[in-house]
């Protein structure tokens, strides 16, 4: 399976689903597989061999075969296979004008309208707000409104950040499986509303009310928030961090608080992600 993504200069470039996860989320056997290997025990095993100072001997490898640029980060030795893919950046870029909507993670953005139904439509397959969040009646208050969906990739940095100033409300956790967020499996797996995941809403200056989603995927996927209940931020201070596997943060906007830049709008209704940079310009306050 192949599919598309566009950078912010308009350059396009094909990827291509890998053999393993065409073979298992490409058929009903294959998914069956999966619902066994997608449990929390099978990621509590991965994670305990990539904490350990035996996966270092994957860094390496991983780095020419993702033609990662380690300059960008941190200049130091690493512990373990985890303690590099959640490596730091040694400078953060932020656009910090108070209108300004930065992206709060290295991602494939794709953004999408949530309809008076409380519908929003990804790669073919139809989610609802409610069971992203855990059925939580706040729902209601985004019916109308934006909502943006940063997927990343093992490649990226998984290091995210928040999108301006305020405080943070109650996080809440919803325990789950752990599946891939490739597009292949969002169509075939009800991903959002299967998947471990965190949830808070962020009472920022400039944008009101924003929920913010951390959705974890396959093998470990950990979600380590750093801040809690009451925690006043900063915009671009960091929020937290995915340990290895592909992930994916949910931003939702009220109904007419943003504007989003025209690139992401037009590929979004192509059905094409937008790769964006960690505090990039995606947007501006309505």
């Amino acid at each position: 399976m192949k599919y598309i993504v566009r950078d912010r200069e308009g350059n396009e470039y094909e990827e291509t689903e890998s053999f393993a996860v065409n073979a298992f989320y490409g058929n009903p056997i294959g998914r069956g597989v999966v619902k066994v290997f997608s449990m929390p025990i099978f990621s509590k095993a991965a994670g305990k061999f990539l904490d350990g100072k035996t996966s270092r001997v994957m860094i390496k490898k991983f780095v020419h075969k993702n033609d990662i640029d380690v300059d960008e980060f941190e200049n130091r030795k690493y512990v373990s296979f985890n303690d590099f893919f959640t490596r730091k950046r040694k400078e953060l870029k932020v656009k910090n004008e108070k209108n300004v909507l930065i992206s709060p993670s290295d991602a494939r953005l794709m953004a999408l309208k949530i309809d008076e139904d409380g519908i929003f439509n990804i790669k073919g397959a139809n989610y609802n707000i409610s069971d992203l969040l855990d059925e939580d009646i706040i729902y209601k208050d985004y019916i109308g409104g934006d909502l943006l969906i940063f997927r990343l990739c093992k490649d990226d940095y998984h290091r995210y950040h928040y999108i301006d100033n305020g405080v943070q409300a109650k996080s809440v956790f919803i325990p789950g499986t752990l599946n891939t967020v490739r597009p292949i499996a969002l169509r075939k797996v009800k991903v959002f509303k299967r998947n471990a995941r965190e949830y808070t809403v962020l009472h920022t200056e400039n944008f009101g009310d924003v929920i913010e989603v951390e959705v974890g995927a396959i093998l470990v996927g950990k979600i380590v928030n750093i801040f809690h209940d009451d925690h006043k931020f900063k915009k671009g201070e960091e929020k937290g961090y995915f340990e290895f596997g592909g992930s994916t943060i949910v931003l939702m906007f009220k109904k007419e608080v943003i504007d989003l830049d025209k690139d992401i709008v037009d590929n979004s209704n192509e059905d094409i992600e937008t790769l964006v940079k960690v505090g990039s310009k995606i947007g501006v306050k309505k």
